[in-house]
């Protein structure tokens, strides 16, 4: 039977035990393969990494305790549910502690192992595919700190390089938060023509300016009492900075054109990638705006440092992906899963699911493979120099390869390209311009 409902590896010396096991666990249409040890189960685990861990913690060539523990990180975001006698319980619970999910007491009741295995791979699928930030020591810190925060109305200021999550922690808060159910509205005040930023935020009155036909809401006042996130927000004009303090500061805004006040009920989450404290000492960012955004401050750090999320969010990106497209894809292979934790990544998790969501569009079958993942970005071999005949030439060729591959990467969106190439929108708008590439 085809694994519906996922794949797990079961790690069982006994063979009743584990052919029972197996049994009825294929019949409530999950994949099983079954290792009678230690060494087993690891070379299973060296060839893909299953949905679901079942092990005994007593095996004739070692422990399941030791298995678990030599491959925590290949097992990062993969349920782990330990079998052991009565007498093992304490080594069970030692083993939760570092990481495993639960424990059953042998002998198994089957309707509890269903039970059990049921309940964590409903816990693995996650609906959304921006639902986690992932699940590293630094990440856990970071949405704790969402946790302590949601109950609050204080501003919060979410820190981090273009595509590390500032928006999935922006919404994290929201839905943690009283005002869940109310609306969450986001701006990107980076890709708002100066002139329209205002009208956008605040909304505008009939006649208000040429063209404006009739009453328009703003983001202020669609947000209602949810949530206003403002992405990008230190790229706002010195105008609309000091509207958006009175509208912190007062709770009141006022539409272009309008002359009345207008009560403001949601709260403020903003989100950049710039240095706002060396933006105020230029004085490109108000001082007074700053603090009334910096009450609560977050920063998410890039994906490069902090590598054990690499692999748990390319196995998210990957089974959302799956769902949608109905390909029946399985999984990374392990070659692709080292490939990816050895990725320098400088477009962060934006980048890691763009690459993962195309591969899982044209890979040839249910694995993902590294050519899958990184094919067409990898050197042939041969030298870019030796096909030019001068230093410009080279320099412009290479410039043209990487601008190129970080489109393709991107999908045409020049705002995530300029993220993984890290240079500026305006900076690389110009070099497709001089390249030719647009």
């Amino acid at each position: 039977m085809p694994a519906e409902r996922g794949q797990i590896l079961l790690v069982e010396d006994d063979p009743t035990t584990a052919g029972t096991m197996a049994q009825r666990l294929r019949i409530e249409g999950y994949g099983v393969e079954v290792a009678t040890g230690a060494v087993e189960a690891a070379a299973s685990l060296e060839r893909r990494v299953p949905d679901l861990l079942l092990s005994d913690l007593h095996l004739p060539d070692g422990s399941g305790e030791e298995l678990f523990l030599s491959q925590r990180s290949r097992l990062a975001g993969t349920p782990v549910l330990v079998m052991t006698a009565y007498a093992g319980v304490d080594q069970a619970i030692r083993l939760m502690k570092a990481g495993a999910d639960d424990f059953l007491v042998k002998p198994v009741e089957i309707q509890d192992l269903l039970g059990r295995v049921g309940a964590l791979m409903a816990r693995r699928v996650v609906p959304a595919a921006d639902a986690t930030l992932g699940v590293s020591a630094a990440i856990r810190r970071i949405e704790a700190t969402v946790r302590r925060a949601a109950p609050s109305d204080c501003p919060v200021l979410l820190l981090g390089e273009t595509g590390t999550g500032k928006e999935v922690a922006a919404k994290l808060l929201h839905r943690l938060s009283p005002r869940a159910a109310a609306p969450f509205v986001a701006v990107n005040c980076a890709a708002i023509p100066a002139e329209l930023a205002e009208s956008e935020v605040f909304g505008h009155e009939r006649g208000a300016f040429t063209g404006a036909a009739m009453r328009r809401i703003g983001c202020a006042e669609r947000a209602g009492a949810g949530t206003l996130f403002l992405d990008e927000v230190a790229e706002l004009a010195p105008g609309l900075q000091a509207k958006l303090l009175r509208l912190l500061e007062g709770r009141e805004y006022t539409r272009v054109g309008g002359s009345g006040t207008l009560a403001f009920h949601a709260r403020v989450v903003a989100a950049t990638n710039a240095d706002l404290d060396q933006l105020v000492r230029d004085g490109r960012f108000r001082e007074d705006l700053l603090y009334r955004l910096d009450v609560i401050r977050i920063e998410i750090p890039p994906l490069r440092m902090r590598r054990d999320d690499i692999v748990p969010l390319a196995r998210q990106f990957l089974a959302n992906a799956s769902l949608a497209s109905a390909r029946g894809i399985r999984g990374l292979d392990s070659r692709a899963e080292r490939a990816l934790e050895e990725a320098d990544w400088r477009g962060n998790a934006r980048e890691l699911r763009n690459r993962v969501e195309r591969a899982a569009a044209l890979a040839d079958g249910p694995w993902v493979g590294v050519d899958d993942l990184l094919g067409g970005t990898a050197s042939n071999g041969a030298s870019p120099v030796a096909a030019v005949g001068t230093l410009a030439e080279a320099v412009t060729d290479a410039e043209r390869r990487a601008v190129s591959a970080a489109l393709a990467a991107a999908s045409g969106e020049v705002e995530v390209a300029a993220g993984i190439l890290g240079v500026g929108r305006s900076t690389l708008f110009e070099k497709i311009r001089k390249l030719g590439l647009r």
